[in-house]
């Protein structure tokens, strides 16, 4: 029966960036994804690609980022003075730190630019503004 909306499945995959880098895995969490198509578990070029796929069935796709993370956004991308941030680790370019938003939540930020008053953060997801390639194999369905 060909997946559709409501069926929760398992899903073998490796995920890579155009460059070949392979960014995650189900051979990395040491089980398949499993997710029920439309309840937007995953990311929307992903949910639309398993529709329609069958059990044991193999895809290669691609995901453009506008169906995966969206464009990276520059406006998420703050400095802020040194003062605020609270690390017990040498702070360096590259490094990702969670910070607490107005409301409370924790965000992933990435550390762009160091100076000797601010450290600039970046809140866009590390994937924002990458296209996405998939190799899947439904393994339960």
């Amino acid at each position: 029966m060909p997946i559709k909306d409501g069926d929760t499945i398992k899903i073998d995959y490796t995920g890579t960036l155009d460059d070949g880098t392979v960014f995650d895995s189900s051979q990395n969490h040491d089980q398949p994804l499993e997710f029920t198509v439309g309840s937007s578990q995953v990311i929307p070029g992903f949910e639309e690609a398993v529709r329609g796929m069958e059990m044991g069935e193999e895809k290669n796709f691609r995901v453009e980022a506008e169906d995966a993370y969206g464009d990276h956004n520059p406006d998420l991308a703050q400095s802020v003075p040194k003062s605020m941030l609270q690390c017990d680790v040498d702070m360096e370019e590259g490094m990702m730190l969670m910070v607490s938003t107005a409301d409370g939540q924790q965000m992933p930020a990435k550390i762009t630019d160091i100076t000797d008053e601010t450290v600039t953060l970046d809140m866009n997801h590390p994937l924002a503004g990458k296209a996405l390639n998939f190799e899947i194999k439904v393994v339960e369905a």
